[in-house]
């Protein structure tokens, strides 16, 4: 699960080092949380506000999938 805020720029070689690389030219904000939410490379853009229960939300789902069935236990 990848998480981004609002407008966070995400990427490891900035935008000159890319383009001049694949001597290419970039999309408007293609390392834009919001632009990779589109294509499909996060999952889900949470506000600083609400990021705390938005992981224990998840975590929470992720444990109790996980927990072993009452057979499974002996």
């Amino acid at each position: 699960m990848i998480l981004a805020e609002p407008g966070a720029l995400i990427g490891f070689a900035g935008a000159v080092v890319i383009k001049e690389t694949t001597k290419q030219t970039l999309p408007a904000g293609f390392q834009r949380a919001e632009f990779l939410l589109k294509h499909g490379l996060i999952d889900q853009i949470v506000s600083r506000l609400e990021m705390r229960d938005r992981l224990r939300d998840i975590l929470q789902a992720l444990h109790l999938k996980k927990r072993p069935r009452a057979e499974d236990a002996v």
